[in-house]
């Protein structure tokens, strides 16, 4: 497939590395020639010079013969005129614009419509990105939470702590511990390694588990492996910007929430926004204020602002004076492994959020939803079964008869509204929603192609 990225920042250049993993022809488009040429010498992709809307730039990067325009600058003006550039003057069969403005998403399906700018599929990662902190405070305890098929399954990691019933236990014991609870181990990992789960593997302390089950489930499959943490009531936002915004209008009904924000005139803005959340003017590393405003009575604090540095940093000082777990938001992806788990509970990722919306649209099979796990080396995918037996490699055929790797992991099936957790005996059926963990996302080719042949002929 060829691809044009525009926009050389962080979320631009996860995608193109990604992307061009996946054979596919990746130009990326940015004003930054000096960005761009380090870049260049360090991914297999192509890039242009110049400002991403422009009809003549565009040229440059191969528009005409384009198969997707991914728009993701931080303008989204730009983004929205490039779309526009590419279906009116080159008709490109797919355009994906991030859109930062709440005021454009309000009316997205006027603007992005069938008679609107061009634009096949908006995003917006800091909704992307707020949905899954708000997931992540729901469910106290969890690292990651991933929802398939409309919310019904929950793929949910979650860090083995000893004293877990099922630490230092086989998984083929789960079942005996919750008879009434039917649920599949998708992944294991043990010191960043992956571990292809078996009924005879011994869940040991500080594995990462990911479980799949029906989503009234999940709560019970992370009592396994550590003792369950009480809800959550107070929480903590440090920074005030669109991420930081969005949560708190989330959170505010259901908790208690104080917002840090070191622009008064965007404190200003915020307390007009917000109905219950108590901001507050200052530095979120602030020694004093976190302590007058009683930090260790926090639930979960969470750190928003876009700078990486600040965010550990107020994080580790809310952390040392009490609050019970701390979250940062990390846009360079190499800090994300070195921090999450010590003084840091949990680092998100911007772009491995918005990855996923993006591979959805990618994906040679129809998949509803795909996940990027473990800094993109790891995939969660859902697929929807096409066709019939004579066109589909997998209608009819039992789940142990499909030629999947060992690194693949059917975890579950959505039937309609039925949630099938998956074992050797599950038979596919037209119209399934598959959702798979693929420990090696190299094997995403091949999954593309078991389940792409019954799409490609329907």
């Amino acid at each position: 497939m060829k691809i044009i990225v525009v926009g050389a920042n962080p979320v631009g250049i996860s995608l193109a590395s990604t992307l061009s993993t996946d054979s596919n022809d990746v130009t990326l488009v940015d004003s930054d020639e000096a960005r761009l040429e380090g870049l260049k010498k360090g991914m297999d992709i192509q890039v242009v010079s110049g400002r991403g809307s422009h009809p003549d730039v565009l040229e440059q990067a191969g528009v005409e013969d384009a198969d997707l325009l991914i728009a993701v600058s931080e303008n989204d003006e730009l983004n929205m005129v490039a779309c526009r550039v590419a279906d009116s003057l080159y008709h490109t069969p797919k355009k994906i614009c991030r859109v930062h403005s709440t005021s454009f998403f309000r009316f997205r399906d006027k603007l992005f419509g069938e008679r609107g700018i061009g634009v096949d599929t908006p995003i917006c990662p800091e909704m992307i990105v707020s949905d899954n902190i708000e997931r992540l405070i729901e469910l106290p305890g969890a690292l990651q939470v991933l929802d398939f098929a409309d919310g019904s399954v929950r793929l949910v990691g979650v860090k083995a702590v000893s004293g877990g019933p099922l630490v230092g236990q086989q998984i083929r014991l789960l079942r005996q511990h919750k008879p009434a609870v039917d649920t599949r181990v998708a992944a294991i990992f043990r010191k960043d390694r992956p571990i292809v789960p078996e009924g005879s593997t011994v869940i040991e302390a500080d594995d990462e588990v990911f479980f799949v089950a029906a989503q009234g489930d999940i709560r019970d499959c992370i009592a396994e492996v550590r003792p369950m943490d009480h809800p959550y009531r107070r929480i903590f936002i440090a920074g005030g910007g669109n991420i930081g915004l969005r949560l708190a209008r989330k959170l505010e009904p259901r908790y208690k929430v104080k917002l840090i924000e070191r622009d008064e005139a965007r404190c200003k803005h915020l307390s007009s926004q917000l109905l219950r959340t108590l901001v507050l003017h200052g530095e979120a590393s602030e020694r004093e204020l976190l302590i007058s405003e009683n930090i260790e009575d926090a639930d979960v604090f969470v750190a928003l602002a876009n700078d990486d540095e600040a965010n550990i940093m107020s994080c580790m000082m809310a952390k040392r004076l009490g609050a019970k777990k701390v979250m940062a938001l990390i846009n360079n992806p190499d800090y994300v492994d070195l921090i999450q788990g010590g003084e840091i509970d949990i680092a998100i990722s911007p772009q491995l959020a918005t990855i996923g919306s993006v591979l959805t649209k990618v994906r040679r099979a129809d998949f509803a939803n795909v996940h990027s796990l473990r800094r993109g080396a790891a995939e969660a995918v859902e697929a929807v079964v096409h066709g019939d037996t004579a066109s589909s490699r997998v209608i009819g055929r039992e789940l142990r008869e499909l030629e999947l790797p060992d690194s693949v992991t059917v975890g579950a099936i959505v039937r309609e509204k039925e949630v099938l957790i998956a074992h050797d005996d599950t038979r596919v059926e037209a119209g399934d929603h598959v959702i798979m963990f693929l420990v090696d996302r190299k094997h995403v080719g091949l999954v593309e192609r078991l389940f792409g042949a019954g799409f490609a002929h329907f």
